[in-house]
């Protein structure tokens, strides 16, 4: 496939009126959302599909999407004045934005992230372009042993790069694996775990599932009492936004190196914007001739990051568009609503709905140049936003997601199932049990059965045809791989703490 012809067709889709708005809406609420300390674009995301389905794919797609890229964008905006993250990914940028802003010069790295998520996001999209094709020739070539050790590779993927502990996040993926069991089956077409109840042979929704667990636990979190800080009104004027000579140097390499780093790990299954974020602050600290400098306002470890989180959303759309394989929790959404839609993940995506491929990776340009539109002349629009009380936020949030949960099924046993559902999340989060795990397990887990159960049909119950693939037996064996350096290090982390554990009871 010719690269820009294919170009040329999706700018000529994204380009009509309603694809537009809808890339406008998205990057804008997305913003606004990243902005926001504790909600997410996961939970926008989940209030906000529903409303979704009387939309074309493509029109959907462009809209979640773009609050993705967009809280991405405005994720640093909170991060930066009050030291508080918009969104995960953002959470290191707190450490030298928030000190630069303790300076009196919050406008430069305000600027300086919505310029390195401009440069991050554009250039992730060229190696979009031009890596997904080459992955899905390869991805011609799966049968069900591969689509299922593939899955299998996901599921596992997310749970190794989890922030909690790899016992708590397989666990969350067996949960939701479990989830994904009830309903009809597929084979069969028995009922299966329904106890009794006729709406529940549908099936879990993970719409449901996602409004409980990133919505209205995020709610309940965030009405604990904890203080929010007070933010100061920094200037915004031109003068003030623009780095000095040297800043603006050593910001050049960084953000490329940000944006290397971001698209490599992006495009994994299971990584996405946070570790990438993560880890681009600590590739720059190494690198840096002066590391004395980090977490006390040096440029470079918010450019860093910014380029680096940016990169990875973009990218992340690879392994969710060319092969059904979501990334992260938002990958699974986006997931979700092709099949919502009556469009099968996969690689025939690209052949089957060239437009909407296309048309998405087009939408994603435009919406790169809409945020630094709306980023930086905005700037103190977005500082003024986030002195909005809480208290005032909660109960709207609550009631998109009643009535987005409503939509749903119109039943009232869906508004039970999300009360239960998030007072489990709630409890989770507090046994500090990763929810995203949860959710990809839900999402892949019907795919997976019927993979596995479809790969034993055709060899006649012969397990062996899963490592008799040299493809399905190599990412097996990555699995495998990935398991036992996972549980090496976190065996490796138990002594460390425990020595040290042993040492402060010495001293």
């Amino acid at each position: 496939m010719d690269l820009f012809p294919n170009l040329s067709l999706g700018f000529a889709t994204a380009f009509s009126l309603s694809n537009l708005l809808y890339c406008f809406v998205g990057v804008f609420v997305g913003t606004l959302i990243g902005a926001l300390p504790g909600l997410g674009a996961v939970t926008a995301i989940s209030m906000l599909l529903p409303f979704t389905f009387g939309f074309e794919p493509l029109g959907a797609l462009i809209l979640l999407s773009g609050i993705f890229y967009g809280a991405m964008y405005g994720g640093s905006t909170a991060s930066i004045l009050l030291n508080l993250p918009g969104t995960p990914a953002n959470a290191i940028v707190a450490l030298d934005g928030y000190a630069l802003a303790q300076q009196g010069r919050a406008a430069m790295p305000l600027f300086m992230s919505a310029v390195a998520s401009f440069v991050g996001g554009c250039i992730a999209l060229v190696l979009v372009g031009v890596a997904a094709p080459a992955i899905v020739s390869i991805a011609l070539e799966f049968g069900p042993a591969e689509y299922f050790s593939m899955m299998l590779l996901g599921l596992v993927a997310a749970s190794a790069v989890a922030t909690t502990s790899f016992l708590r996040s397989i666990g969350m993926v067996l949960v939701g694996l479990l989830l994904g069991l009830v309903g009809m089956d597929i084979v069969s077409g028995m009922m299966r775990f329904t106890f009794g109840i006729p709406i529940m042979a549908e099936g879990i929704s993970f719409i449901v599932v996602a409004m409980a667990l990133f919505g209205l636990t995020e709610v309940m979190s965030n009405l604990e009492p904890h203080g929010r800080p007070s933010i100061t009104q920094p200037k915004t004027g031109w003068r003030d936004m623009m780095p000095t000579r040297d800043e603006a140097k050593r910001s050049v390499w960084t953000s490329l190196r940000g944006t290397a780093l971001g698209s490599a790990l992006g495009a994994l299954p299971g990584a996405g914007p946070t570790i990438s974020s993560f880890m681009a602050y600590t590739v720059e600290q190494r690198v840096s001739r002066h590391p004395e400098r980090f977490g006390k306002g040096a440029v470079e470890g918010v450019v860093g990051p910014e380029a680096a989180n940016n990169a990875a959303a973009q990218t992340g759309f690879i392994p969710t568009l060319s092969l059904g394989i979501p990334g992260d929790a938002v990958g699974a959404l986006l997931l979700g609503t092709l099949i919502i839609h009556g469009i099968q993940p996969g690689p025939m995506v690209m052949s089957r709905h060239p437009e909407l491929f296309w048309g998405l990776i087009a939408s994603m340009w435009i919406g790169n140049v809409m945020l630094l539109w709306i980023n930086i002349p905005f700037i103190g629009l977005w500082v003024k936003i986030l002195s909005i009380p809480y208290r005032l936020l909660y109960p709207a949030i609550v009631v998109f997601l009643c009535i987005g949960v409503w939509s749903v099924a119109n039943s009232t046993f869906q508004l039970y199932l999300l009360a239960g559902l998030g007072v489990a999340g709630y409890v989770l989060s507090k046994l500090d049990c990763p929810a995203s795990p949860l959710l990809l397990g839900l999402i892949l887990g019907p795919m997976m059965e019927e993979n596995l159960r479809r790969a034993l049909l055709m060899s006649r119950g012969d397990f062996g045809t899963f490592v008799e693939s040299p493809i399905s037996g190599g990412i097996l064996a990555a699995c495998l791989l990935l398991v036992v350096l996972t549980v090496m290090a976190e065996f490796r982390r138990g002594r460390r703490m425990q020595s040290s554990r042993l040492e402060r009871n010495g001293t």
